[in-house]
């Protein structure tokens, strides 16, 4: 049984910065594939970020170059690093996992989820 809480959303003005953090509990075997996600009112559900069991990352286009993730295994801890904030961030941010590899662009299959932590630029 895997347990996903997110954590370290707020409210930041344009160009700020925040880092969010998703506690994971249950088998570390489950866990090939973290990503973030994140949802804003009236869209879909998009990728934002994933990092594979070797701590290799890939991003949507939309965020490179302004958000960082990362994992620190021994305390089972997912971050993303937010920053260069723009309005258009403004979402319900998402933690997930899977039990398959990470691939670039593929952000289907995850079957573990985290109840989100909500992030406002303005």
């Amino acid at each position: 049984h895997v347990q996903l809480v997110e954590s370290g959303g707020g409210s930041v003005q344009a160009g700020g910065s925040l880092r969010l953090s998703c506690a994971a509990s249950g088998y570390t075997y489950n866990r090939n594939c973290m990503a973030w996600f994140r949802q804003a009112p009236g869209k879909e559900r998009e990728g934002v970020a994933a990092i594979d069991g070797n701590g290799i990352p890939n991003y949507a286009d939309s965020v490179k170059g302004r958000f960082t993730i990362s994992k620190n295994n021994a305390m089972n801890i997912l971050y993303l690093q937010l920053n260069s904030l723009k309005p258009e961030d403004t979402a319900m941010y998402y933690c997930a996992a899977r039990n398959v590899w990470c691939r670039v662009g593929d952000w289907g299959g995850f079957p573990y989820w985290g109840q989100g932590t909500q992030v406002t630029v303005s």
